[in-house]
């Protein structure tokens, strides 16, 4: 029987060999890419009330809790398991399972739907030089509006009805990503500042008018705000967000029905 050059058989020769090899790499490898993806998300919630679902988080299941150094010197451990007790005024729109759900109640500002949001930490992001990310302008004094550009600072602030809702007081800027994040917007005849974000934020300089399609006028009031006057939690971040999201599906009726 003649040997085949670079052959260990006469059936199996180097090629086949690493070709098995990739592809048991591979499949290591997908398996342990979806146990890391479960490091958040799990457990799982159903969305049936009373039903419990596996706790194992089905297969693979969810890898052992690993904690991380952050880079301020604290810790952080994953998964940590599900800890969102939130009560959503939610109800199913039939008893089929996989039926969407709609609020009950007062839709804006309830969390769900396009306006839903996760819990992340109650604390303000950090720049890697240990300052507060996002703060307006009368504390990042090192900053500032390009001469060239609009200062939205003294321009009213009008909702989707085009009615008046306030005027904009302040910027905040990202320090790490020197970009303007939010307006700050004094309510006009509510005592209170929101913050607006500046995705949601139609800046009309020919109009001396910032337009918020996404809300009604008097829907600025409901804005959740923040704990500090100076800075905004991620949490508190997420949460004004999801408000103005909702807004643009819960704040005029005829939004949440078909085009056609």
């Amino acid at each position: 029987m003649q040997q085949v050059v670079g052959g260990l058989t006469s059936h199996v020769d180097v090629a086949q060999v690493v070709l098995y090899a990739f592809w048991l790499f591979f499949a290591g490898l997908v398996f342990y890419l979806r146990r890391e993806d479960k490091r958040e998300g799990y457990p799982l919630v159903s969305e049936t009330p009373g039903v419990r679902l596996p706790r194992s988080g089905g297969w693979p299941s969810p890898p052992s809790p690993k904690t991380f150094k952050l880079h301020d010197g604290k810790t952080y451990t994953a998964p940590p398991g599900n800890t969102d007790s939130r009560d959503f005024p939610l109800k199913a729109t039939s008893p089929t399972p996989g039926s969407p759900f709609v609020p009950v109640g007062q839709a804006l500002g309830a969390g769900v739907g396009p306006g839903a949001y996760a819990l992340r930490l109650d604390e303000p992001d950090m720049t890697f030089a240990g300052e507060i990310k996002i703060v307006p302008l009368r504390v990042a004094t090192d900053f500032w509006i390009e001469s060239n550009d609009i200062d939205p600072r003294g321009l009213t602030v009008v909702g989707a009805d085009d009615k008046p809702a306030g005027t904009v007081t302040d910027v905040w800027v990202d320090r790490a990503e020197p970009q303007i994040r939010y307006l700050e917007v004094a309510l006009s005849g509510k005592g209170k500042n929101v913050l607006l974000p500046i995705l949601f934020a139609d800046i009309q300089a020919s109009r001396k008018q910032v337009k918020v399609d996404a809300l009604l006028a008097a829907d600025l009031a409901g804005v959740p705000t923040t704990k500090s006057a100076d800075q905004v939690t991620a949490r508190e971040e997420d949460r004004i967000t999801a408000y103005f999201g909702g807004g643009r599906f819960y704040s005029v009726a005829t939004r949440k029905e078909p085009l056609l």
